[in-house]
């Protein structure tokens, strides 16, 4: 499913979720610009190595939240992050917000670091900003349940269907989840316990970190 746009309104410009897509966009033109062995030595300098959970190489989580393999991975990942981000963002307030999208993060990638060594995959690094997205979802749905959400579902890419935020999102972790489940990471591909610690992270967070606005009262007097 291809989330295009959803119906909840932002009070504030969205800085930090633009801020990120555009940083997001610069590193990976920067790695695609770089010949092919140079941008493999670049991608495992920064990219997030299970081991480097082990010897506590912790700024490298950071790093490789801003790497993206392709297009495809970048165009997926900054479309969830705009969709989604622009409301947690404007929910939480700017400090929280870059506070709450490092720790899903930090979540989500010592999840799968810890998955991958289990299974014995020391090498294989983890790069991509969908850790964090995964926990931004958490954070609408739990915020927005009821938001509608446009949204294409191949291959009927000519028709929109408007489904609710819990059914889009629930959907999505589910299949997060099965594939997890049904694919062992011992070699490379989708970081699919990334998503889910990601996520879970990021559903446990926004109870800690939003705080419901106050409604003003307005005093006024009856006109007869």
């Amino acid at each position: 499913m291809i989330p295009i746009k959803d119906n909840v309104p932002t009070e504030k410009t969205p800085v930090l979720t633009i801020s990120f897509i555009i940083v997001n966009i610069f590193i990976f033109l920067y790695e695609i610009s770089l010949p092919d062995f140079a941008f493999v030595k670049f991608i495992h300098k920064y990219g997030l190595l299970p081991i480097d959970i082990i010897y506590l190489n912790w700024e490298k989580i950071l790093t490789s939240m801003f790497l993206h393999g392709s297009f495809a991975h970048l165009f997926g990942n900054m479309l969830f992050l705009w969709i989604f981000g622009n409301n947690v963002e404007d929910a939480l307030g700017r400090f929280k917000f870059i506070v709450f999208y490092i720790l899903c993060g930090v979540g989500a990638a010592v999840t799968q670091s810890f998955i991958s060594l289990a299974f014995g995959n020391i090498s294989t690094p983890m790069i991509g900003a969908s850790g964090a997205i995964s926990g931004i979802m958490a954070a609408y749905v739990k915020l927005y349940p009821e938001a509608r959400i446009l949204t294409i579902i191949p291959p009927f890419f000519f028709f929109g269907f408007i489904l609710p935020a819990w059914f889009f999102v629930g959907y999505w972790f589910l299949i997060q989840v099965l594939f997890a489940v049904a694919t062992p990471p011992t070699v490379g591909g989708v970081a699919w316990y990334a998503h889910v610690g990601g996520f879970i992270t990021g559903w446990i967070l926004i109870n800690i970190m939003y705080t419901p606005k106050k409604v003003k009262i307005v005093h006024y007097s009856t006109v007869r």
